[in-house]
């Protein structure tokens, strides 16, 4: 792959909040997952184990997570963030006023805003949801070493034409997905990745995020 290419998919990725039902040939599934694996991670211990749903399993999943997040209580086996402060604060405001905009949604209408939280555990209609899981005792460095996966299995399904949403939203309920793909209690429930073709006429996928520039990010040295 070029550094053009590279970029050019990197362009393309996005987080797609509304996706076609048909499903994605498992051949094409195991391209991807096949190329996410090829990721560096600590020692090539390869910590990431993935769930991968497909058809009436989907459907099931997506029915018992909207109940669960209804009635439960979120536990994610790695804790959320803290808080969000300054810029990243800033950045997260962002995305949530983007994203409301282009579904229409108006400052202050909080019933709606949480009617479009609860998108995130209806997988927002993808026909594929994937699970990933690490070593609990692999702590920090074996959920850095699935982040690499989770971008990688973005960007091969980007490859394919196949729409991607990382989300941590799904990981809040971590007993229940344990319990609901038996899952060991010594793995930690990371994220999911909701995928499958986009709908390309969704407003709720008309909108993009910005990225900070090098000089934002960058501390040069010499």
């Amino acid at each position: 792959m070029t550094f053009a290419a590279l970029n050019s998919l990197l362009d393309q990725r996005h987080s797609c909040r509304a996706f076609q039902r048909d499903p994605v040939p498992k051949a094409q599934i195991e391209q991807i997952l096949s190329s996410a694996m090829r990721v560096p991670s600590w020692c090539n211990a390869q910590p990431w184990q993935v769930v991968v749903t497909n058809g009436k399993d989907t459907d099931a999943f997506r029915e018992a997570l909207q109940i669960e997040a209804a009635t439960g209580t979120p536990a994610p086996d790695l804790p959320f963030p803290s808080s969000y402060s300054g810029v990243y604060q800033d950045r997260r405001r962002a995305c949530g006023w983007a994203l409301y905009e282009a579904v229409g949604i108006e400052k202050g209408d909080r019933a709606a805003s949480a009617r479009q939280m609860m998108e995130n555990f209806s997988l927002f209609g993808a026909p594929h949801c994937a699970i990933i899981s690490s070593p609990a005792e692999l702590g920090a460095y074996g959920a850095m070493d699935c982040g690499g996966f989770v971008t990688a299995f973005s960007l091969a399904a980007q490859a394919l034409g196949i729409a991607t949403i990382p989300q941590a939203a799904v990981a809040a309920y971590g007993p229940f997905l344990h319990r609901y793909f038996q899952i060991p209690d010594d793995r930690l429930i990371l994220c999911a990745i909701s995928f499958g073709y986009p709908d390309r006429e969704h407003p709720a996928n008309a909108f993009r995020t910005e990225r900070a520039s090098v000089e934002e990010i960058v501390d040069w040295r010499g």
